[in-house]
């Protein structure tokens, strides 16, 4: 195993200003933080991102709010003061990524919209997550991760076919897009560095800039971006997928069966040569003959036949004895994991994949390790998500006001 250099950080230096609350922008900005950027979040001095009080508390505060923000300088704002605007201005001009996931629209508002910054920084970069991104007729209507997730394509396929679509139990919409929104990052940094770099902060002929992008993330697109063969397969072949349950459809077997002590298993035996080696396991040699069945095309009119042998085996055995048996027949095979089995799972231990920390009183907590995991500049935990305001007055001093000023704001309620 290469000898990981903890005091690297990939993106050491970088700095970025996140406006925006809840999961998508503020994920997206935690990731960069995870790696090594300056993110300073900006909040309302009022009440703060109501993920704060999100779920399960400790002493007022979500858990989640201590992955979610981990690593990041919080200070409050209010921007809907000149005042407030004003900082943020100068913050975002010194930024070398902008993440925001208000309506399109709110920022311009405020003259803080691509446009206005990019006009005197031509190498702002802005990455923008909404619902439905900055263009188009639904623009302007609230986005949520749900609702992404349902016109995306995914609920239409999750679930069984007699019922309901069903969500998965997160919020994967609002994460899948935070995801696209740091790849769009990463494009567009690489893209400004290689013409021209940060800006030197002069204008006119002085002026010298990489050149800056609006990266457009609308969440129902990048749910969409993960369906698969969907659009060819109904372009061409007029073919509509349907919900399959736990099967993956079109791929045979893949799929989830019931243990006779009543635990789930998930089996993918779709492989040509592994579905031969799956059904000489739960002795069924005459399907493992069947010429029909040596390739996935022909297997597929037969689903229901082979899903059938594998669940009456299944109902005969253990989950133990099952992960065992199919384990030996190199098989792939897992249990369903819930946190509970998590956290003393081998293979998650052997990968380091939790962290631990302490709250301010001294209280153990352990946090999710950071991923992808990377030999020389790993992520690291700096932090825990820090409280209201926490970094008010050592953003505002960076920035090159001093105490009497700060108190002020405090007083005018800017901060």
């Amino acid at each position: 195993m290469i000898e990981q250099k903890k005091n690297k950080s990939a993106l050491a230096g970088i700095k970025v200003l996140e406006l925006g609350t809840l999961i998508a922008g503020p994920f997206c900005s935690r990731m960069l933080a995870e790696f090594g950027a300056e993110v300073i979040k900006i909040e309302a001095p009022d009440s703060g991102d109501p993920l704060r009080q999100w779920r399960v508390l400790k002493d007022g505060t979500s858990l989640w709010w201590s992955v979610q923000a981990r690593n990041k300088k919080c200070i409050t704002l209010n921007l809907k003061t000149q005042e407030g605007q004003e900082i943020a201005q100068r913050l975002a001009l010194d930024a070398d990524i902008i993440v925001e996931n208000y309506r399109p629209g709110v920022l311009e508002k405020w003259q803080l919209g691509f446009d206005d910054l990019a006009a005197i920084n031509p190498a702002t970069i802005m990455v923008r997550l909404s619902g439905y991104g900055q263009t188009g007729p639904m623009k302007d209507l609230p986005g949520f991760g749900a609702i992404a997730e349902s016109m995306g394509g995914l609920r239409y396929v999750s679930g069984h076919a007699d019922r309901p679509p069903v969500r998965v139990g997160i919020s994967i919409g609002d994460s899948v897009a935070a995801m696209h929104g740091v790849i769009g990052a990463m494009m567009a940094l690489r893209h400004r560095d290689v013409t021209g770099g940060r800006w030197n902060g002069k204008q006119g002929d002085e002026c010298v800039a990489g050149d800056g992008q609006m990266v457009d993330v609308a969440l129902y697109e990048s749910v969409f971006n993960l369906m698969e063969s969907l659009v060819p397969e109904f372009d061409h072949a007029g073919v509509v997928r349907e919900r399959t349950g736990g099967a993956l459809p079109g791929i045979v077997p893949s799929n989830t069966y019931t243990t006779g002590d009543g635990e789930n298993i998930v089996i993918a035996g779709n492989g040509d040569a592994i579905f031969r080696r799956l059904m000489l396991a739960i002795g069924r040699d005459d399907l493992a003959a069947d010429l029909q069945l040596v390739r996935n095309d022909g297997r597929v009119p037969r689903t229901a036949e082979i899903d059938a042998a594998i669940q009456s085996w299944c109902a005969t055995q253990s989950i133990q004895t099952a992960l065992q048996i199919l384990s030996d027949a190199d098989v792939p095979v897992g249990k369903i994991y819930s946190v509970r089995n998590m956290m003393d799972d081998p293979q998650f231990l052997a990968r380091q994949m939790f962290e631990q920390h302490a709250f301010a009183d001294g209280t153990p907590v352990k946090l999710p390790a950071i991923t992808p995991k990377m030999s020389v500049t790993p992520g690291q935990t700096h932090w825990l998500g820090p409280k209201l305001g926490q970094h008010n007055d050592e953003v505002l001093h960076d920035l090159g006001f001093d105490d009497v000023e700060i108190a002020k704001m405090r007083l005018n309620k800017i901060i």
